[in-house]
């Protein structure tokens, strides 16, 4: 299973080193301004692409997401319409919005497939290329997306398990800071599959707050937790908190990256990070849609490209934290 990642990997980062990020916030923005630095001027392909997610308002991951479809679309003249809502409906009717505006084509998340089944059928029939990323690994075929760029999440989930395992860790707490996403709970299903004793937590994604009271609850509550597994690299940095505040001494490991949490791995305060390269999941997205419009291209080979598991620990967080701090890692 590795060495099919590595080789599919290996095809995705040829493309991308063929040409080398889209608004932040708001529910949709037009991104058709030119930028120094080399590619085309945006817009002078001719084709307008919608990029749908279900970012969550202030979660730095999506930054990296949307400066890969940024630069894809500077590369390759493309116009860029970013929209985002956290909520499954409303990401629906979103894409449907795209659909109704006769965009060229749709690269969208799919974390709730079947509250997005319709409208994506909606585009499909319409003619409109629709690409999945990031999230709906199992399910973006039966919808009718042509391709997909992201993580495997339970292979993810699964090895991150195992590096627990190898260490002692008994129970690890997951914590899950989106409901319904099935990203998240497959990453939580793969850990517990190499440790049976991982125990699920809900937390409130939107709220840092929030999500170190209640993890400082619980680590309190409970000293047996070994372990925390946080879904994403704000919730990192609430469980170093809560762990502070709970005096645990629970070892901590996280999916997804920012320079905060890169500098903490830096620091050993956590272990790893389970990375999944969301820049190149941006960029493989809409560059992959433009060589369909543009050439009948269809990546993959009728399978997911897959960007991670990718791990960043503290054999070579030295030379990924620069990447950080341009907010492309």
């Amino acid at each position: 299973m590795r060495n099919r990642t590595f080789r599919i990997l290996a095809a995705g980062a040829a493309v991308v080193l063929a040409a080398t990020a889209c608004s932040s916030g708001g529910r949709e923005k037009t991104d058709d301004t030119g930028t120094s630095g080399g590619g085309n001027a945006a817009g002078s392909s001719g084709y307008t692409i919608a990029f749908i997610t279900h970012e969550t308002p202030g979660d730095t991951f999506w930054d990296k997401v949307k400066n890969g479809a940024q630069q894809a679309a500077k590369d390759t003249g493309v116009t860029l319409k970013y929209s985002n809502d956290p909520e499954a409906p409303k990401q629906a009717v979103l894409i449907q919005n795209a659909v109704d505006s006769k965009v060229n084509g749709i690269a969208t998340t799919l974390v709730t497939p079947d509250a997005l089944a319709g409208s994506v059928k909606a585009a499909t029939d319409a003619g409109i290329p629709v690409v999945g990323f990031n999230s709906g690994i199992n399910d973006y075929q039966k919808l009718g997306a042509l391709m997909y760029f992201g993580s495997d999440e339970t292979l993810a989930g699964t090895t991150a398990g195992k590096r627990l395992a190898d260490q002692g860790i008994k129970h690890p707490l997951c914590v899950i800071q989106q409901t319904g996403s099935v990203a998240l709970e497959a990453r939580c299903a793969g850990v517990k599959s190499s440790v049976p004793g991982t125990e699920n937590i809900q937390v409130n994604g939107a709220d840092d707050a929030a999500v170190t009271t209640t993890l400082q609850t619980k680590l309190t509550q409970d000293k047996s937790i070994d372990a925390i597994v946080t879904l994403g690299a704000p919730q990192a940095l609430d469980a170093i908190k809560a762990k502070d505040q709970a005096s645990s001494q629970a070892k901590l490991v996280t999916f997804d990256l920012n320079e905060q949490a890169a500098t903490e791995i830096k620091n050993g305060n956590i272990l790893f990070s389970i990375d999944q390269q969301p820049y190149v999941q941006g960029y493989m997205a809409v560059t992959s849609l433009y060589l369909n419009l543009k050439n009948g291209n269809d990546i993959g080979g009728g399978k997911a490209v897959l960007t991670g598991p990718s791990f960043v620990d503290s054999s070579n967080i030295d030379k990924i934290i620069p990447f950080t701090k341009n907010n492309t890692r």
